[in-house]
This record gives structure tokens, C-alpha cells and sequence, in this order.
């Protein structure tokens, strides 16, 4: 068995993250999941910029883990929660980093969550 090939960001894959100080809501058919203002945009090569947020703030209640998993050479293993109020549509909705690479040691116990699966504010 092989070991994963860890990577580090640069200029041909960039990666930064940076905090945002304005208030970060995700919601669920008006169910507030997650409300913010200590989240971290990550900013990876050409994709869409994705909002981490702490798991302090997010109501852990409403997420329940699977067993589902897959790996970045840049950022790590990511372990992944689903939002069963959501059905089929939440399953695997929510991913996080619980022991990512140094390099995006910033992004430990953040969640992120696909932004057609939920609401994303930001005001």
C-alpha cells in the first residue's frame, strides 16, 4: 500500500486562507444550521471561493457523521456530516478537516458545507 502523496500550496496550485469578518449564516428551509463571524474563506487555485466555519458555532445537533471520506494531497483526509432534515439532498453535505496538513493546519474543526445542498449568507 502506497502512502498519499502530501502536497504543498503554490504559485501552480495556490491556496489561501483568509478570515472573514462579516456574518456567515447557513440555513435549511429557514432552519438556521450555522451563524458566524469567525469564518475562513479558503481560496483554492481556479474554484470557487468556500466559507469554513467554525464548529462552535454551527449546531452539531442538526449534522449527523458518516462514514464517508476522501482525501486532498493539499489539505488531507476530510470526514463528512450529513444534514438529515435535508433528505437525499443533505447526505454527505457538510465536510471538514479534523487533522489536516500543516499547511492548512488553520482550517482544523471548520466546516464547510456545498452551498446547493444549503443557504449561504453572508451580511
Amino acid at each position: 500500500m502506497s502512502a498519499k502523496a502530501v502536497k504543498i500550496p503554490g504559485p501552480d496550485h495556490p491556496i489561501a486562507v483568509t478570515p472573514n469578518p462579516k456574518r456567515i449564516t447557513v440555513s435549511v428551509s429557514g432552519k438556521i444550521i450555522a451563524t458566524t463571524t469567525h469564518a475562513l474563506t479558503l481560496k483554492e487555485a481556479s474554484y470557487p471561493a468556500v466559507q469554513y466555519i467554525p464548529r462552535g458555532d454551527a449546531n452539531m445537533a442538526m449534522l449527523e457523521r458518516t462514514n464517508h471520506s476522501t482525501y486532498c494531497p493539499y489539505k488531507g483526509d476530510a470526514s463528512y456530516y450529513s444534514i438529515p432534515s435535508r433528505g437525499d439532498v443533505g447526505v454527505n453535505a457538510v465536510w471538514t478537516y479534523e487533522h489536516p496538513h500543516d499547511a492548512m493546519a488553520q482550517i482544523k474543526d471548520y466546516l464547510a458545507f456545498y452551498p446547493d445542498r444549503v443557504t449561504i449568507e453572508e451580511s
